[in-house]
């Protein structure tokens, strides 16, 4: 009511949808999506009323917030990715359920909405969150733990709500980087009870957690991750290194606005064998420069092949 009186829409309708959310976790199903119903007609009718071409900007985090998240639009799409078929299905049937979760509701069900991407650096585990914002219209706030927790170590657990609390007012898809850093502060034994507190922070945030946002954790070290942690994710998605066929795909993605026609990708691929989606894409780009400041826009195979063997060098530093 004070949100109606301050004409503070979205307020008004997040609060709405977390009113929908507590009475379908109630089994009051019925009645929340009806109500769910109600405030997406509404912000579509008041969507078509402003202009066209306006863009919802991000409610930017004031405060302590600004040293727990970042909020932005993403116009990243799953097209843009080089993806394997299962995961590719994966994160499809995550999309598809978000956008028929109202049918998924009113049957008692509740779409995908909590996810665990594993594997190594680099693999596009950040990327994956940054897609599935775009292709749902929705922000992403992302949350470093890694920092959080060693810049904030003994009261990090209070950190965490009131970050949880910031995105529980909006619709949004929340990243959750570097994931592992809860095993692995709690195995570091730095302070047992302060990372307890924090992993049943988290636990109870994901059951709390509405079905009209996603939850996105990323881990590079799923092996560190506490059991009670797995259970609590609808799914989970493994990532790892591209094959040979999907690193020509990457580094023809990164050079699509160059002239390719001279490169024997299959002389490529060799070179390209062990690196990460991220590093192909910095070595595909240092070539791309190269042959742009050298007055040509034909990347030469030579170019490329130093540019990769330049990522294995760092790789290995």
């Amino acid at each position: 009511m004070r949100a109606h009186a301050e004409a503070n829409d979205d307020l008004f309708y997040s609060v709405a949808l977390q009113v929908a959310a507590k009475s379908a976790r109630q089994g009051q199903g019925k009645f929340a999506v009806e109500l769910r119903e109600l405030v997406e007609t509404a912000q579509q009718k008041q969507s078509r009323a402003g202009s066209r071409n306006a863009v919802t900007p991000v409610v930017q985090p004031r405060g302590e917030l600004t040293s727990l998240l970042t909020a932005g639009y993403p116009d990243t799409q799953l097209d843009d990715m080089t993806l394997d078929a299962g995961l590719r299905a994966s994160l499809d049937r995550v999309l598809h359920e978000q956008r028929q979760r109202a049918r998924l509701e009113r049957f008692g069900f509740t779409p995908v909405h909590r996810i665990l991407l594993s594997g190594p650096p680099g693999t596009g585990k950040s990327m994956t969150a940054a897609a599935l914002a775009g292709e749902l219209k929705l922000p992403l706030f992302t949350i470093r733990l890694d920092g959080l927790i060693s810049r904030f170590m003994g009261e990090t657990a209070a950190k965490l709500r009131l970050g949880f609390d910031a995105v529980a007012q909006t619709r949004a898809v929340c990243l959750f980087g570097e994931f592992d850093a809860l095993g692995a502060e709690r195995a570091a034994g730095n302070d047992v009870g302060e990372a307890r507190r924090i992993l049943n922070s988290f636990l109870l945030f994901l059951d709390e957690a509405p079905s009209e946002s996603l939850v996105v954790a990323g881990t590079n070290h799923h092996q560190l991750l506490d059991r009670a942690l797995f259970r609590r994710f609808d799914m989970i998605a493994t990532y790892g290194s591209p094959t040979p066929e999907q690193a020509v795909e990457v580094m023809r993605r990164r050079l699509a606005g160059m002239d390719t026609g001279t490169v024997r990708w299959d002389a490529v691929t060799d070179s390209a064998s062990g690196l990460s989606h991220a590093e192909l894409v910095k070595a595909a780009g240092a070539a791309a420069k190269r042959t742009i400041l050298a007055g040509r826009d034909i990347v030469d195979e030579q170019l490329l092949l130093e540019a990769l063997s330049e990522r294995h060098a760092s790789h290995h530093a």
